[in-house]
C-alpha cells in the first residue's frame, strides 16, 4: 500500500517538526534534550528519506525514528549520568489568565504527571506518549514501536496502571482537599 510522499524532505521538516519535537519533549521530559533528539531524528530520517518507499505514513515513519532516537540518547544518558539544573528558559511560564488558583492548580498537575511518565519504563513511556499525548491509532502508534497492536495493548494498560500508581497520593489529596 502505498501513499503519497511529500515532494521534498524540506516539506517533511516543516509539516511534520513541531509533532517530532513533541514526541522527543514527552520522551526526554526534557526541552534541550528534545532539540537535540529532534534534530538528530531529522538528520536519521534525511539520511534515510531515498529509501523511505511510502508502506508507511510519514508521520510514523518518523514518530518511529524519533522514538528509537529518544531511548538511544535516555540509555547513553544513564551510562554517562550527568546531572545539569535547568536554566531560566527551560522554566514554564503560568498562564494567568485562567486566575492564580487554577493555573497553580494546573502547573502543578501537569507537573506531577511529567514527573510520573518519567519514571515510567521507556517501552511503556513510549506506547503512552503516541496513544495517549499525541494521539496516534493504536496501528500507528504499534507500527511506529515496531511491536503487534496487542503488545502496545498490553504497554499502554500497564503503563495507565503504574501511572495511576505513581499519581495516586497526589490525587487523592487533591480529593480531600477540595472537600
Amino acid at each position: 500500500m502505498n501513499r503519497e510522499r511529500p515532494a521534498t524532505f524540506e516539506e517533511v521538516v516543516e509539516k511534520y517538526g513541531d509533532f517530532v519535537y513533541n514526541v522527543a519533549l514527552r520522551m526526554t521530559s526534557d526541552p534541550v534534550e528534545a532539540e537535540d533528539v529532534t534534530q538528530e531524528a531529522f538528520m536519521d530520517a534525511f539520511r534515510a528519506w531515498d529509501r523511505f518507499r511510502g508502506d508507511a505514513q510519514v508521520s510514523t515513519w518518523l514518530y518511529r525514528i524519533t522514538v528509537n532516537r529518544s531511548l538511544m540518547r535516555g540509555r547513553k544518558e544513564r551510562r554517562e549520568r550527568q546531572y545539569v539544573q535547568g536554566s531560566v528558559e527551560d522554566r514554564e511560564i503560568v498562564d494567568w489568565t485562567q486566575g492564580p488558583e487554577q493555573a497553580a492548580i494546573g502547573a502543578e498537575l501537569r507537573s506531577k504527571l511529567e514527573e510520573a511518565m518519567a519514571l515510567l519504563p521507556e517501552e511503556l513511556r513510549a506506547a503512552v506518549v503516541l496513544r495517549d499525548v499525541q494521539g496516534l491509532s493504536n496501528e500507528e502508534a504499534a507500527e511506529a514501536l515496531e511491536i503487534t497492536v496487542p503488545a502496545l495493548k498490553a504497554r499502554l494498560h500497564r503503563g495507565r496502571v503504574l501511572l495511576r500508581k505513581l499519581l495516586q497520593d497526589y490525587t487523592q489529596a487533591s480529593f480531600r482537599q477540595a472537600e
